[in-house]
């Protein structure tokens, strides 16, 4: 649904984005993130047709964003970080005039603009002043003018900054269901949300993607190394002499005993290694059971750290 080739874009002598690639294919939720600077914002407004990069190419549902703008941008539905919305006007007559905007062709405007706010929630404030609702309903309209016109491709920047808990979630279900049929680009500094929302991330640091994959694989990628917490039944030495002997363990860092007649051990193994096998032939070899194993990983925030810093 989105394909990204080869996209750069240079302000005077200072680099955006550097020869950014990705295909985001339809009915997937991708968080985007990275550091302020280092290329997020410039990359949304390429895809959006807001601004042109200097190399590369764009297209939206097989079309392209340079040789057809018009036609690219029908298929796509933005909402920038600040909503723009005009608060003087009611929610209703808010959408009419989007719908109008943007030269929407539905069978029925009055049907559309009802199913989307039958979708985001909007029915009960349907007649009033936007600027007299909160925050988190003027988000709501926010997301409503992105899907006026039924596009197939969602960029939302930060749609849930500054709302409550309560509408944070609120928030993040409406993007959810969304999905179900569309592509969606999601930009957030609230990385527990990227967990919540998507099924796969995108990582951008100083204008190069450092990671493409799925959250819960993330952490291979950052540090090269996958932690476990053991258990083993058996004498510490002993046990720590089959570890630090055991190919593809990068270290073995004893955590004392926490019941009777075993230790317990945390272990990392080399990048790209499952030590899970070896780790169980080693000790049934010498007598020592498993009792317990399990994975430690960090948060994403620690990944993101990780990977911007890296690039860095």
């Amino acid at each position: 649904m989105i394909t990204i080739s080869g996209l750069s874009k240079s302000y005077g002598k200072n680099r955006g984005i550097d020869d950014i690639s990705f295909t985001i294919p339809e009915g997937e939720i991708v968080g985007f993130l990275g550091p302020n600077g280092a290329g997020k914002s410039t990359t949304m407004n390429i895809i959006t047709g807001y601004l042109t990069a200097d190399r590369g190419d764009v297209e939206i549902a097989g079309i392209d964003m340079l040789r057809n703008p018009i036609e690219a941008k029908k298929r796509i539905g933005y909402l920038p970080e600040q909503p723009p919305l005009y608060h003087t006007m009611t929610v209703d007559a808010y959408l009419d005039f989007v719908y109008e905007l943007k030269g929407a062709t539905s069978p029925s405007q009055k049907d559309h603009i009802s199913g989307i706010c039958e979708i985001i929630g909007l029915k009960d404030v349907y007649k009033r002043v936007i600027g007299h609702l909160s925050k988190g309903y003027k988000q709501r309209v926010g997301l409503a003018q992105a899907l006026i016109g039924d596009p197939d491709v969602l960029i939302l920047d930060e749609p849930t900054v500054g709302l409550d808990p309560r509408q944070i979630v609120e928030i993040r279900n409406v993007i959810k269901d969304m999905g179900k049929k569309r592509t969606i680009i999601l930009s957030t500094h609230i990385l527990p949300e990227v967990s919540a929302i998507c099924e796969r991330v995108l990582v951008i640091a100083n204008g190069s993607i450092v990671a493409d994959d799925k959250p819960e694989n993330l952490a291979g990628t950052a540090i090269g190394t996958r932690s476990m917490m053991v258990r083993i039944a058996g004498p510490s030495g002993s046990v720590r002499t089959i570890l630090d002997n055991l190919e593809g363990i990068k270290s073995a860092n004893s955590l004392g005993k926490k019941e009777p007649d075993s230790c317990d051990f945390l272990i990392e193994s080399n990048r790209g290694v499952d030590i899970r096998r070896p780790l169980f032939n080693a000790l049934s070899k010498e007598g020592y059971p498993l009792l317990m194993l399990r994975p430690q990983s960090d948060s994403l925030e620690d990944i993101f750290l990780k990977l911007t810093e890296e690039e860095n």
